[in-house]
This record gives C-alpha cells, structure tokens and sequence, in this order.
C-alpha cells in the first residue's frame, strides 16, 4: 500500500478486517492506464507511481520484482483453495478484498462437467494459421502452466480473460505442435511444457 498509494491524495489507506474478508483501499486508481482486466490477464507493463519508494523496497528486499504482486496474490489463494480476491478501483482509489472463504465445491463440479463436455464437442478443430493474438495466448498459457501445472482450462481462460473453449483449442494446438503435454488422467494429472 505504500508503494501504489497516490500521495497527492489527502485521504487515508484504509485496511477493514471483516470476519470473512479483509478490504485494503489505497487513493489513487491503477497508475498508467492499467485497468483491472489488464491485471487480471498479466496483460501489461508494470510502470511505478512513487519509483524511489518502489526502488527502496526492492533493494531492502520487500519486493521480488516488479508488477508480480497481483499474480502471485491470485496463485498464493488458488494454493490454499480460498475464493480469488476482488479487485476494484472505486471513487478515487483501488481496493483489494481477500475472502478466508473456501472455494465452493460446486465450482470444481461445474467446472469437471465442463470439462468433459467442451473436450467432447470441440477437440477436433484444425490448427490454422497463428494470429499474433494466438501468439499471445500460447505463450500466456505455457508461463501459466509453468508456474502451476494442475491449472485447469477454466482458471486459464479466467486469467486470460476468454472463453474456455477459446483455451481447449489453443491447448489442442499447442500439444499438436509438441510445446504442451499432458502427464496423467484429465482429472488427477498436470501439465508439463515442453521447450
């Protein structure tokens, strides 16, 4: 909160601890024309609003590297199975919330009867020409997959922000192309990426 607040701002970073969640809010939106869905997809370019305190945390050691925060926020949630965090950026300032919520176990249901359903109806599609989004997916989807290898096509197409349809096919594509590999049954199994 230090390093992100907006200074120029009179009011308060404010931390709210609920029973079921904890709300940080910190003046100033998302610095440099980032939005939400950008950090959400890891589609963009991390520029700091207060470099010297951003340069002073680093050299100190509180940040590993720059703009890894929000990702590994959403990994460190995924590992522990407590609901992803929100992220909003509301009046004049942003606000993260972190639920101490299980995920439901509906969601891994749905999710396994989507799976089956969508591998079912659409695996067959033929690999065409790469676009430069195709591009950007695949390697979205290997750097993913590299840093959890049971990371499921729904969780993929959350962070990219696509349909999981839109995923199935590009894995298709990619383990047709000899970069992806599946180790294991669809369920019990993971990913290995291929260099």
């Amino acid at each position: 909160m230090v390093v992100h607040r907006d200074y120029r701002d009179s009011s308060a970073s404010i931390i709210k601890i609920f029973d079921n969640r904890i709300e940080f809010y910190n003046p100033g939106k998302l610095y440099g024309g980032i939005t939400v869905q950008d950090l959400l997809s890891g589609n963009y370019i991390s520029k700091s609003r207060n470099k010297l305190i951003a340069k002073a945390f680093k050299e100190v050691g509180l940040i590993e590297r720059y703009g890894s925060g929000i990702m590994r926020i959403r990994k460190i949630c995924r590992e522990y199975g407590v609901k992803e965090p929100d992220f909003y950026e509301k009046s004049n300032g942003f606000q993260v919330v972190l639920y101490n919520e299980k995920k439901a176990e509906t969601d891994n249901v749905t999710d396994n009867v989507a799976d089956v359903t969508d591998n079912v109806t659409d695996v067959t599609d033929n690999v065409t020409d790469v676009t430069d989004d195709d591009a950007y997916r695949s390697e979205k989807i290997l750097n993913l997959i590299r840093e959890n290898n049971k990371i499921t096509a729904s969780e993929i197409a959350k962070y990219i922000g696509v349909t999981k349809r839109t995923i199935l096919r590009d894995i298709e594509k990619l383990k047709v192309k000899n970069h992806l590999k599946r180790i294991g049954s669809e369920k019990g199994g993971h990913w290995k990426a291929i260099e």
